[in-house]
């Protein structure tokens, strides 16, 4: 069977994090994301920095990298990815590690709350911009 690569996409606060959790059959495989950069896992809180946004990037670049190099059979990324070019450098990876990619589009049909604290405004303006790529 070919390795794995899935993007989950979607806005702040549609599930992504939980879905990719389940997903990865408890804890089988990585679940990797910017997000994981501003938590600090001693105490579950997330301090989002946008300052240091391409830092949490690349961290979630090269941690993918790392799994594909170890030849980890599925890897889940999630996050926003409402832009093409948040996706392209795992495109690469893919290509250059030999895994297939797919990507979900997670949607909040859910009553949570995201909690990154992201005010409304914001998570309109980025569903504004989420593209679906068509056939």
């Amino acid at each position: 069977m070919k390795k794995s690569l899935i993007l989950l996409r979607g806005l702040p606060g549609s599930g992504k994090t939980t879905l990719a959790t389940l997903l990865s059959e408890n804890g089988n495989y990585p679940v990797l994301s910017i997000d994981s950069y501003f938590t600090d896992y001693k105490t579950g809180d997330y301090n989002f920095d946008y300052k240091q946004n391409h830092k949490a990037y690349a961290a979630c670049e090269e941690q993918t990298k790392q799994k594909m190099s170890d030849g980890i059979e599925k890897i889940f990324v999630d996050n926003t990815f409402v832009f093409d070019w948040e996706m392209q450098p795992y495109f690469a990876l893919a290509k250059e590690f030999n895994y297939i990619v797919f990507s979900i589009v997670v949607e909040k049909y859910h009553e949570n709350n995201n909690v990154h604290r992201i005010p409304q405004s914001d998570i309109e303006k980025m569903a504004s911009k989420l593209k679906v790529k068509l056939f």
